[in-house]
């Protein structure tokens, strides 16, 4: 046997992972396209496979059915959130801001621009018409914020909870709004006040 024909179940191998990579990617893309048009509740998985020209067995592949389509859509939309966070937080303390709540108003500025970046998807997840138990995952990842901004604060819970519910219901307001000037103009309103907090 060649040297060629050994590698050939490698070169393979490859293809169709690529090919199943493409796949997973067209059915996320039009999985986000058919709930922003037609939401959550109203969208099949046949409008789906449908718009992203697969079958119905390779959506099942990837996917456990449409709610895991709307989870992974909000998980990475998620993730690009918090690497905007760290990021505005990283860039904050590099030049010299150690106060905690200017560190948390950096890291609340790039997560609202985040929002008004990507308002449509972000509308998606606070609509109300998600999957059952949506609302849940929802709170969830409110308490893991929660947890996480409690790091720049030094035992100071009551102040986090405080400045994340205020934040939690500034991102809701401004994605919700319909004219985006008025959000980025609430958003910066809501930083200001924000940023005024004093720890006691």
């Amino acid at each position: 046997m060649s040297r060629d024909t050994e590698r050939e179940p490698a070169g393979l191998t490859a293809r169709a992972s690529e090919r199943g990579a493409a796949t997973r990617t067209a059915l996320l893309a039009a999985a986000r396209e058919a709930f922003l048009t037609g939401g959550f509740a109203d969208t099949g998985v046949t409008d789906i496979v449908s718009r992203a020209e697969a079958s119905v067995g390779s959506l099942y592949h990837h996917f456990s059915g449409k709610a895991d389509l709307y989870l992974t859509l909000f998980e990475e939309f998620q993730e690009r959130q918090a690497r905007r966070t760290r990021q505005a937080v990283h860039t904050a303390r590099a030049t010299g801001e150690d106060d905690p709540v200017r560190l948390f108003v950096a890291g609340a500025r790039a997560y609202l621009d985040g929002c008004l970046t990507e308002r449509e998807i972000a509308a998606l997840f606070l609509r109300g018409d998600g999957p059952p138990g949506f609302e849940v995952v929802m709170r969830e990842r409110l308490r893991r914020w929660t947890r996480r901004s409690a790091s720049l604060f030094d035992g100071e819970n009551a102040l986090v909870v405080v400045l994340t519910g205020a934040l939690d219901a500034a991102v809701i307001e401004v994605v919700l709004s319909p004219d985006e000037e008025t959000s980025r103009a609430l958003a910066e309103n809501v930083l200001g006040i924000i940023g005024q907090i004093r720890r006691p």
